[in-house]
């Protein structure tokens, strides 16, 4: 299981990446196991625009992560600084 503590915000990069290449899956493989498209985990990682999902993609999501519902952030997008909002 991957460690959440170990989620580096300050980087700039997507937790959602860092959660997905921790449990070593590309984002195809992760679009696909959870009923989305590949851009769409794309969109999310680069904060294009917010995740949203159904029931069935949330357990599919927690499942491939390997990772609770408490342990998923609440951004998946990079964080930004201040001045970039």
């Amino acid at each position: 299981m991957p460690n959440k503590n170990r989620l580096d915000v300050e980087s700039g990069e997507s937790p959602l990446k860092q959660l997905r290449e921790a449990v070593g899956l590309t984002q195809e493989e992760l679009a696909r196991r959870i009923g989305v498209s590949t851009k769409t985990i794309s969109n999310w990682e680069r904060g294009a625009y917010p995740a949203t999902f159904n029931v069935p993609q949330i357990k599919a999501l927690c499942r491939e992560l390997q990772c609770s519902l408490e342990d998923l952030p609440d951004n998946f997008g990079p964080a930004r600084s201040p001045n970039q909002a």
